[in-house]
């Protein structure tokens, strides 16, 4: 039988390297992997691609990311490329202008370190739109930044108390100074007006197309539900994958609603019924542990410390009580659900991997394939426990290195020793875990070779002189590329992606260069030609 497909003249890395140099595709599977003996599969109709040289790969899957959410900001007020506050405060006011119809101003993605403290205030709204309300969560999207329209709307002053799950930044004199914290963002986020069906849906599309031109071919959604005024995806994602447009691969988690117990797992269980269609399925639940380190919710098992080096009453948040925990993630196991936990500090991991560890005692082995995503301190003895239990390391590389936010609002209130627990990757890829690696976009970007570059490098793209961060957890370009494809797979339970062989399916992408053949220090500099699922085309840039 002819192949519809063939790839030729180029690197092809496979499960054991880069092996092969072309590729036969027939419908939507791989059906040979050589070398000249592929040509003879091709026939009048077979379309042949010339990799001339580039590096033909299987598609790069994102394990931990928020497309709706990041689609909706990208129409509304984007402030991903700000880097100061007064850069922050202009495009705010420029959108504001441009949208005088918006009885909202919505969006976000503001970098903590453009503001003292990682706290912007809300007289700095206030002088770019003082007539209306604005809700605009940052970059991590643990925090919110708020004028004084939109607090008075929400009846939130000096009297009102924080919520058990968040804070209410305020200054010197006690009134709210315009940032809130984790559970706080939902005084104001519940009172703005929600995205319509039609916006979640062009929303999922949108995102679509870009994680598509970045090579990426199947995610796994990280938060399908209602959380701090955020759109639930299920319906755009139902939408898209009943009409055909919904072209990746897409695994939802469930969100644990962390306010409830375990009444609520068979409504999840309903959910995953009801919310699995073609390329979409529901089969995880997300379990949100703690917060971030840089506003100080991370959950940590020692105190975090003051600007001068002591110990502070503070060890951050668990969103979910740890003596519940190991219960509920025990019935989710026994009913076939994988466990995705946001675990970003040492005592969030710990207590995500004790919740395993019974599930383990209690149910035996199981194919449910649990991972822990964000993993920014880990503890020594807790690095060799990801192997034992079985449980995947869902790495986010971006945040792997000197940056501003690091350096500025992080390393100082963790003290030196918690600092060089951060991102293990190195260590726990040695002591025998599975890395899959995510994005979080829109907490940073979506595109997989700038994560590889820095899980490489430990530096980011554009460092400027910054000295590597932590060069001992670094990882190979092999390493960082299979976490992407294979790791990611595997969290994603797409076990016919994620690798080159014969029988898999043809997911793949071809990279406008072979990365291998140049410094890993330009590895950024790699771009996306082509990408396919399943044999068809979803992407190719101009130049392909």
């Amino acid at each position: 039988m002819h192949a519809d497909l063939l790839f030729t003249g180029g690197p092809v890395l496979t499960p054991e390297g880069r092996t092969a140099t072309a590729v036969a595709v027939t419908g939507d599977r791989i059906t040979a992997v050589g070398h000249d003996e592929v040509h003879e599969l091709a026939g009048p109709r077979t379309q042949v691609v010339d990799l001339a040289g580039r590096l033909l790969l299987p598609g790069f899957q994102d394990a931990h990311v928020h497309p709706v959410p990041a689609g909706l900001e990208l129409s509304q007020c984007d402030l991903t490329g700000t880097r100061t506050a007064g850069e922050t405060v202009a495009a705010v006011r420029a959108y504001a202008e441009a949208h005088p119809e918006r009885e909202w101003i919505l969006g976000g993605g503001w970098s903590m370190e453009a503001f003292e403290g990682g706290t912007p205030t809300k007289e700095l709204l206030d002088a770019a739109v003082p007539d209306r309300p604005v809700y605009l969560p940052n970059r991590d999207h643990h925090g919110a930044w708020a004028n004084s329209r939109a607090l008075e709307l929400a009846g939130i002053d000096r009297h009102t108390p924080d919520p058990g799950d968040g804070r209410i930044e305020r200054n010197e004199a006690g009134e709210p100074s315009g940032t809130l914290q984790e559970g706080a963002m939902q005084l104001v986020g519940r009172l703005a007006p929600p995205a319509t069906a039609a916006d979640r849906l062009a929303a999922l599309l949108h995102a679509q197309r870009h994680l598509h031109a970045l090579g990426i071919t199947a995610w796994q959604d990280a938060l399908v539900g209602d959380f701090l005024g955020m759109d639930d995806p299920a319906g755009a994602y139902l939408a898209a994958a009943r009409d055909g447009s919904l072209t990746a691969r897409v695994r939802g988690a469930l969100w644990w609603d962390r306010e409830r117990g375990a009444e609520q797992i068979p409504e999840l269980a309903q959910k995953r019924v009801a919310f699995s269609h073609g390329r979409f399925r529901a089969g995880t639940v997300k379990l949100m542990l703690d917060g971030v380190a840089e506003n100080g919710t991370a959950a940590l098992l020692d105190p975090y410390l003051d600007r001068c080096g002591c110990a502070t009453a503070n060890r951050g948040k668990s969103f979910i009580d740890a003596g519940q925990l190991p219960k509920y993630v025990t019935e989710l196991d026994a009913l076939g659900f994988q466990c995705h936990f946001h675990a970003l500090g040492d005592r969030a991991v710990r207590d995500a991997l004790d919740a395993i560890e019974a599930a383990r005692a209690a149910n035996g082995p199981s194919g449910t394939r649990p991972h822990l995503a964000h993993l920014q301190v880990v503890h020594p003895e807790d690095v060799p426990r990801f192997a034992r239990l079985g449980a995947t390391a869902n790495i986010q590389p971006l945040w792997a290195a000197h940056e501003p936010q690091m350096d500025e609002l992080t390393i100082p209130f963790l003290g030196s020793e918690r600092a060089a627990w951060q991102y293990p990757f190195g260590a726990l890829l040695r002591s025998g875990a599975r890395l899959a690696a995510g994005s979080d976009w829109p907490v940073s970007s979506p595109d997989p070779l700038q994560g590889i570059h820095v899980a490489v490098n430990r530096l980011a793209p554009d460092c400027d002189g910054a000295p590597v961060f932590l060069p001992g957890e670094r990882l190979s370009l092999t390493e960082a590329l299979t976490a992407y494809t294979a790791g990611s797979a595997y969290v994603n339970h797409l076990a016919d992606t994620g690798r080159i062989q014969v029988g898999a399916l043809a997911d793949l992408v071809v990279l406008d260069r072979d990365p291998f053949d140049g410094p890993t220090t330009a590895i950024a500099e790699t771009g996306v030609a082509l990408t396919y699922v399943g044999g068809e085309a979803v992407y190719a840039a101009h130049e392909a």
